[in-house]
């Protein structure tokens, strides 16, 4: 049976006339989500740098190296949204405390068999469980102030600080990996993510008051569960995240080769910090700003304004000039992630956006594998700076496609006719 339901904000956030980073912290009980999940997510920023410099370092092949990430990436994007419905379903404690256990056990695996030398196959196969068990810590946050907001002006700017806090993680994990493996030991920076993983991942778990209600409470029916894979709007989001994660896997790789090539290996942690902070940066300024543009012409305009940059990137052939371009390639792709974001809560019903935003995590990390297994071929294979190809090519086809089914990124109007059920649930705490 069907009824007509008007969205209100919800009585736990402040809803402010200009929407602001002070109001959105002062949301209740926001804090107790906030801490325990940058804890949470700072390894995941480790990971695949980790991965990449301990295998090249065993192995002595970027292919080897990449290929070994990019088997964890596919990992990740295929099991992430089967997570992220596991979590809407029973509840993001039952998924993530299994979840935090298995990949650190897996990232372990994957550290003893690299530095045993074993067989390329023998990492690959590490690399699947290590990818799959990835907890979603973005993602579970991302629903958490959903449920908080509610349809609040508040959830863009909710957006833009989720996309400064995992910029952020990306300014400091990969020097964090870059320093562990140079300055310790190849194989520190995997076993630290491993660790920081686990401590973090049950922290998180613990916050249990926060999380997003299970099912319907009472003598009411349980809400059937549909996949957000079926909105078209999130297919078309999936691809522009894919160009979103060509240009972090090209950088990965490409900038780990450029400052091998020039005998510096230790700036590149310092480049792909300089390009995390130019998204940090410019995700800043735009949960500051009080937009008047509607989310889908925001997207059109900041991924034309990213491929164009990213389209530069192999033709820099200095320090300077790469840091310079990377800076502006990251502060292209904070407006990009912020807009994809706040319109899956305008396209999705609430009790499946867990589901649509690990779909984006997961096609960031798809795209991520993919362009890390291709930069790493292009760089054995042909000039330094090949690899920076990937980032051009990934982000110039998903605007294409973007630009084509525009359409389907029409935001679901606020009074709406739904599936009794199926839309905004008032909160409940989940023990």
């Amino acid at each position: 049976m069907a009824s007509t339901v008007t969205s209100e904000p919800s009585a736990n956030a402040p809803t402010p006339s200009r929407p602001g980073y002070g109001q959105l912290l002062r949301t209740r009980g926001a804090w107790t989500f906030l801490l325990p999940g940058f804890a949470a997510r700072q390894p995941f920023a480790m990971l695949t740098v980790s991965i990449v410099l301990l295998v090249r370092h065993t192995t002595g092949s970027y292919a080897a190296a990449g290929a070994a990430a990019a088997v964890t990436g596919v990992s990740m994007a295929l099991f992430a949204p089967y997570s992220g419905r596991l979590a809407d379903r029973h509840g993001q404690r039952a998924v993530l405390i299994p979840g935090v256990v298995a990949h650190a056990l897996s990232g372990l695996a994957l550290t003893a068999l690299a530095l045993s030398h074993a067989p390329l196959w023998a990492l690959l196969a590490a690399a699947v469980p290590t990818g799959a068990s990835i907890p979603q810590i973005g993602p579970m946050v991302r629903a958490r102030w959903a449920v908080k907001l509610q349809d609040s002006p508040l959830m863009s700017t909710a957006a833009a600080f989720e996309s400064v806090t995992d910029e952020l993680t990306f300014v400091v994990g990969p020097l964090l990996a870059t320093a562990l493996c140079t300055a310790v030991a190849p194989a520190a920076g995997l076993v630290t993510e491993a660790s920081l993983t686990l401590l973090g991942g049950l922290l998180f778990a613990a916050r249990r008051s926060t999380q997003p209600s299970v099912g319907a409470v009472g003598g009411h029916a349980r809400v059937e569960h549909a996949s957000a894979l079926r909105i078209p709007g999130v297919r078309v989001l999936i691809v522009a995240f894919l160009g979103i994660g060509s240009v972090f896997g090209g950088m990965q790789v490409s900038l780990a080769a450029f400052t091998e090539s020039i005998g510096e290996p230790g700036l590149n942690g310092v480049l792909y910090g300089t390009f995390a902070a130019g998204n940090m940066l410019s995700g800043l300024v735009c949960g500051a700003v009080a937009w008047k543009a509607a989310p889908r012409p925001r997207l059109l305009v900041g991924y034309a304004a990213l491929a164009l940059t990213a389209s530069g990137l192999w033709s820099a052939h200095s320090v300077p000039v790469l840091a310079g371009l990377g800076l502006l390639v990251g502060m292209c792709i904070a407006p990009a992630l912020i807009t994809g974001y706040t319109l899956v809560e305008e396209l999705v019903p609430a009790g499946a956006r867990t589901e649509a935003f690990t779909w984006l995590t997961g096609a960031v990390a798809l795209g991520q594998a993919a362009a890390v297994t291709v930069a790493g071929q292009l760089e054995d294979r042909f000039w330094g700076g090949a690899g920076f190809l990937v980032p051009m090519g990934g982000t110039l086809l998903a605007l294409v496609t973007l630009l084509a089914l525009r359409s389907h990124l029409a935001a679901r109007p606020r009074s709406r006719t739904i599936a009794r059920g199926v839309g905004h649930r008032v909160p409940v705490t989940v023990d």
